[in-house]
This record gives structure tokens, C-alpha cells and sequence, in this order.
């Protein structure tokens, strides 16, 4: 499984109903059921909360895979920067790791979760 996957699974398997809503139908499609959104910053929030760890998750990518318990290593940062089309140099950590973490967050709100501007950002 992709490392984006298993966060994925991880957001939106393992949260729990409170942090899911309905989302508003689309206006052409007024009698379609309403799609469940996952709210990402509550899930994520709800798992510090449980973490005996003071993860910076907001910000740092490393901790938002520690929170997560996936690997977190370079080598796993990288592959998921390749997963993601990272065109940067590999070797610029600190800007990689900016970049993943806006990039996760973004992809998130792409795949049904709902993640303010300032998660993005």
C-alpha cells in the first residue's frame, strides 16, 4: 500500500462518526443523498489527544506520520514525495518537508476531507 494510502486509511478509516457530517449536496443534484465528510483536524486532534507524545502535527510531517503511526523516516518522506510528484531536491529536507505536509493536507481535501485554509497553508 502507498504510504498516501495508509494515511488515508488511517484519517479516514479509523475516525469516528462525531467527526464525520454531511456534506452539502450539490445544487444540480438536489436529490442525491448527502456524502459523509471527514472532518481531518478533529480526527487529528482527537488522536493527540490520546498520544502520550506532544506532536507538532500541525506543521511537521514527521510528527503528522508519528501521530498516525506510520514510518517517518527520510527514506519514507522521500517515497512519499515521489508518490505525491515532488519535483524539488530530495536532498532539501526542510523544504520537502514543508511541501509534503501542504501537499498531504491538500490531497486530503481532495479525497473528502474537510481541512481548513490554515492546515494548507
Amino acid at each position: 500500500m502507498s504510504i498516501f494510502k495508509s494515511i488515508l486509511a488511517k484519517i479516514f478509516g479509523e475516525g469516528d462518526a462525531a467527526a464525520a457530517t454531511p456534506a452539502p449536496a450539490p445544487a444540480r443534484a438536489s436529490t442525491a443523498a448527502p456524502v459523509a465528510q471527514v472532518d481531518v483536524e478533529v480526527v487529528l486532534m482527537k488522536m493527540a489527544s490520546a498520544s502520550k507524545q506532544k506532536l507538532d502535527w500541525r506543521r511537521s510531517i514527521v510528527d503528522l506520520l508519528k501521530l498516525l503511526g506510520l514510518d517517518s523516516s527520510q527514506d519514507a518522506r522521500r517515497e512519499l514525495a515521489k508518490e505525491l510528484r515532488y519535483h524539488g531536491d530530495m536532498a532539501d529536507l526542510t523544504t520537502l518537508n514543508l511541501w509534503l505536509h501542504r501537499q498531504v493536507m491538500t490531497k486530503l481535501a481532495e479525497n473528502g476531507g474537510r481541512v481548513p485554509n490554515s492546515l494548507r497553508a
